[in-house]
C-alpha cells in the first residue's frame, strides 16, 4: 500500500541506482534504503520533528543520520542533477517557468520601512503634545508641573 508522501514503484525505479549501495561490506545490516527515503520524505512533507517519525519508517536517528550523511556527501544534489537531465533529455521539463514560494523568503529587518539612521525617539515637538496633563507628586499631591 502507498501511503501519501511515499515513492511509487516507478518513482523508486529511477531514484534506487542514484543511491550509495544498499549494503556495506561490514557491520549489521543496514535498513532498506526505500523505507529511510519514505522516512525522510515523511519528515520533509510534514515537518514534523524528527522524534515524530512514525514507527514504520525505523528508528528516527537512523532515518536521520543517513538524511544527513547523504546530504554531506551530496547524494541528494548528484540525484536531483541526474534526475532533473532525465527529464530535460524527455522534454519534460520547461525551463521557461519557474516558482518561487514566498514562504521561504526572510526579509532583512531593514526592508520593514524604516528609513536609515532616522531617530528611534519621538521628537520634542511630538514629546510635548503626549506630554501628562495631570501627575500626582511622591504623596499624592499634585506635582508643580502639574498645577501651573
Amino acid at each position: 500500500m502507498i501511503r501519501r508522501h511515499e515513492l511509487t514503484d516507478a518513482q523508486w525505479a529511477k531514484l534506487e541506482p542514484l543511491l550509495p549501495p544498499q549494503r556495506s561490506a561490514t557491520g549489521r545490516p543496514a535498513h532498506d534504503h526505500r523505507t529511510i527515503v519514505n522516512g525522510i520524505l515523511w519528515r520533509l512533507a510534514t515537518g514534523a520533528p524528527w522524534r515524530d517519525l512514525p514507527e514504520r519508517y525505523g528508528p528516527w536517528q537512523t532515518v536521520y543520520s543517513r538524511w544527513r550523511r547523504w546530504q554531506q556527501a551530496g547524494v541528494w544534489d548528484r540525484a536531483l542533477a541526474a534526475l532533473q537531465a532525465e527529464a530535460d533529455a524527455a522534454g519534460d521539463l520547461d525551463w521557461l517557468l519557474h516558482f518561487l514560494d514566498g514562504t521561504t523568503i526572510r526579509a532583512h529587518q531593514s526592508a520593514a520601512g524604516a528609513k536609515k539612521g532616522a531617530a528611534t525617539k519621538p521628537s520634542a515637538a511630538v514629546a510635548a503634545a503626549f506630554r501628562p496633563r495631570f501627575t500626582s507628586g511622591p504623596n499624592g499631591a499634585a506635582s508643580p508641573s502639574a498645577s501651573s
